[in-house]
């Protein structure tokens, strides 16, 4: 097939060398002509301006936009006119999925099919392939198939899961359509939510392990701080690259995520290239809002989601005002940071 891809960063990039290698030929687009310049070098047809791309393109035309969240109506805003009866636009980033379905229903009149499809892979999809969450019409899905195939990473050598020999469908391939407008982008909401307990749980588990040593610590004996009670039971140096190393090995909580943990420690086991601010990117939040309108209790993935807000310091007023209180009911100086 033919696809155009719009937005050639860390993943369109990469979504459009597996492509290719799979056969597919694209037009690509970015706003850096140096982006444009670099996939044109590989072999596919780069386009100067938005115009140039839509001309490059075959009717009906299917166009993916690998592009922030932020900019996806805009984007969409300066195509609808350049397009045709139905022309696919699909958008493979991180909307929140009632935009889509809004989307979906904006485009429908003008007979332009809109699929959302949630995208896991990041840096590494060149070479692992990318788990595709699809949401849109079922032909539309369909027409579309040669393309999520090329990308998805196939069924590798994962073990079938027991009795799955009976099943049809595209799952086992890393690909679904799971269901209308919205759908797609609805499970990878999710998916991110589920992500952020995940690495919040390593982090904290691993940072309890950091601190086993705390009894080889010279500790205050002041008002301020709690007595260690039993010194003789932090004694512990442990080696965490070691650890997250031989998790990786028949352990319950082996996963992709502590692959990527262990590869962190051993690298840099003090992780001195980072400052430990954590970003979110809006999946988490949106989760967090499906979970209370639906009354689905999430108290792991709103805690994991709270603790990426203290890591930028949005909690400094709050603990400002505790340190206030104390002082005012019972005369407690602040100790400085790190005692």
């Amino acid at each position: 097939m033919q696809l155009g891809m719009i937005g050639l960063g860390r993943m369109g990039a990469n979504m459009v060398r597996r492509l290719q290698k799979a056969g597919h030929k694209c037009v690509v687009f970015d706003r850096s002509a140096e982006a444009v310049k670099q996939l044109a070098a590989e072999g596919a047809t780069g386009a100067a301006s938005l115009d140039d791309f839509i001309t490059r393109l075959e009717k009906p035309r299917a166009i993916w936009l690998m592009v922030p969240a932020a900019v996806v109506d805009a984007t969409i805003a300066e195509l609808v006119p350049k397009l045709a009866k139905d022309d696919i636009l699909i958008d493979g980033g991180n909307s929140y999925y009632i935009d889509d379905i809004r989307r979906a229903k904006e485009l429908a009149p003008k007979n332009i099919h809109y699929v959302d499809v949630g995208t896991s892979g990041g840096v590494w999809g060149l070479e692992r392939g990318y788990c595709q969450m699809i949401g849109g019409e079922t032909s539309t899905v369909q027409r579309l198939d040669p393309i999520f195939k090329a990308l998805a990473p196939g069924p590798g050598d994962i073990p079938r899961t027991p009795g799955r020999e009976k099943a049809s469908g595209t799952s086992e391939e890393g690909y679904l359509h799971c269901g209308p407008s919205g759908a797609g982008h609805f499970v990878k909401m999710v998916h991110n939510g589920i992500e952020y307990g995940l690495m919040a749980a390593y982090a904290e588990g691993l940072n309890i392990l950091k601190h086993a040593n705390a009894g080889h610590a010279k500790r205050e004996v002041d008002a301020e701080t709690t007595p260690l009670r039993d010194p003789e039971h932090y004694q512990y140096d442990l080696n965490l690259a070691d650890i997250a190393e031989v998790w990786r090995r028949g352990s319950v909580i082996a996963s992709w995520l502590l692959d990527l943990t262990a590869i962190s420690l051993f690298e840099q086991p003090a992780l001195d290239r980072y400052s430990g601010r954590v970003s979110d990117s809006g999946e988490g939040r949106w989760t967090i809002l499906a979970a209370i309108e639906s009354t689905a209790p999430a108290p792991v993935l709103t805690a994991a989601l709270y603790e990426r807000f203290t890591s930028r310091g949005e909690s400094d007023f709050a603990d400002k005002l505790l340190s206030a209180m104390r002082f005012q009911f019972g005369g407690h100086v602040e100790k400085k940071s790190g005692h």
